[in-house]
């Protein structure tokens, strides 16, 4: 384990509470559909149909949002896979944050995962493989939220002072501001105070408190919160943004069987196309879901690379 200057604070902060982030994952669903290689370390999952006599598939998603909200965008989709892939049935499960989400798949936990690109080239470790890309790559860029009162001219402005970000993994949330703040003559772990607090609407949060002086994330969740929390967010501002890489991953364990793996990926590369498929975006937050695999996210390699070079190892405090 690597050692993190005492400058790396973790917190959940009293914001966790008052935007309502629940204290434990929302698991809706148990068994897997299909059996897991005794090559891999950790629980096996096996082919446990529910009532209906089909197999069960749980679909985790990367720690966007809470995870009452996460369920409420991502639900509809569920469904329409239930509708499109009905050989299984499809149940969704959120996280509480990013270290108990890395866990889980991990342990290979879940069917079907939509990780971030750095947690997409830690989950083909662990049996995992890419079938589409998750919306446009050129939206996958960090932001750097500011108070509108904070003054701040330069990202070296930011000495001294406290940013927040979900976690240490998340890519575009903090990996990418800390380079790209490396890049303009920051050194985000020597003049900079890091704080971990979770979530996305909790490092918005604490900038919105005074907890912190900037936080990183990305924009679909800054997009959210500005629609939920309109009176907080009218008194932040976006100061910097990075450049873009590539967007989350949709991946499948490599023991689900080939036929749902395949029906899997035509329902999501055709939602765009469907009636009802517009609307279901929107609510996601993206365009549509592209064809990818593992090989498109070679570049995050590269990518994490230069982060470990420049600022740090990549991995959970």
């Amino acid at each position: 384990m690597a050692s993190y200057p005492a400058n790396v604070l973790l917190s959940r902060r009293r914001c966790l509470d008052s935007l309502g982030c629940l204290g434990a994952g929302l698991a809706l669903g148990v068994a897997g559909c299909g059996p897991s290689e005794t090559r891999h370390q950790g629980p096996v999952y096996r082919d446990q149909p529910d009532a209906t006599g089909r197999p069960v598939c749980r679909w985790a998603v990367h720690p966007l949002h809470n995870p009452r909200k996460l369920f409420e965008r991502y639900q509809p989709l569920i469904e329409w896979l239930n509708l499109k892939v009905p050989e299984v049935r499809w149940v969704l499960e959120a996280s509480r944050d990013y270290p108990e989400y890395e866990r889980k798949y991990r342990a290979r936990a879940f069917e079907f995962i939509l990780p971030n690109p750095w947690q997409t080239l830690d989950a083909i470790k662990f049996g995992y493989h890419v079938i589409a890309m998750a919306g446009d790559p050129k939206q996958f860029k960090g932001i750097l939220i500011v108070r509108r009162d904070s003054q701040f001219k330069s990202p070296l402005d930011l000495k001294g002072r406290t940013i927040s970000y979900p976690a240490p993994t998340a890519l575009a949330a903090c990996m990418m501001p800390q380079l790209w703040l490396r890049s303009q003559g920051l050194n985000v772990m020597r003049e900079t105070r890091s704080m971990f607090v979770g979530s996305h609407e909790s490092t918005l949060m604490n900038v919105y408190l005074g907890n912190s002086s900037a936080g990183g994330t990305w924009p679909p969740p800054w997009k959210v919160f500005q629609n939920e929390h309109p009176k907080e967010a009218a008194e932040l501002m976006l100061a910097w943004e990075t450049p873009s890489l590539v967007n989350t991953s949709v991946m499948v364990r490599d023991d689900v069987s080939p036929a749902v793996r395949d029906a899997t990926r035509r329902a999501l590369l055709s939602l765009a196309d469907a009636p009802e498929g517009a609307a279901m975006l929107v609510g996601l937050d993206m365009d549509r879901f592209h064809p990818a695999q593992d090989s498109t996210y070679e570049v995050v390699r590269d990518y994490v690379a230069r982060f470990e070079r420049e600022i740090r190892p990549v991995e959970a405090l």
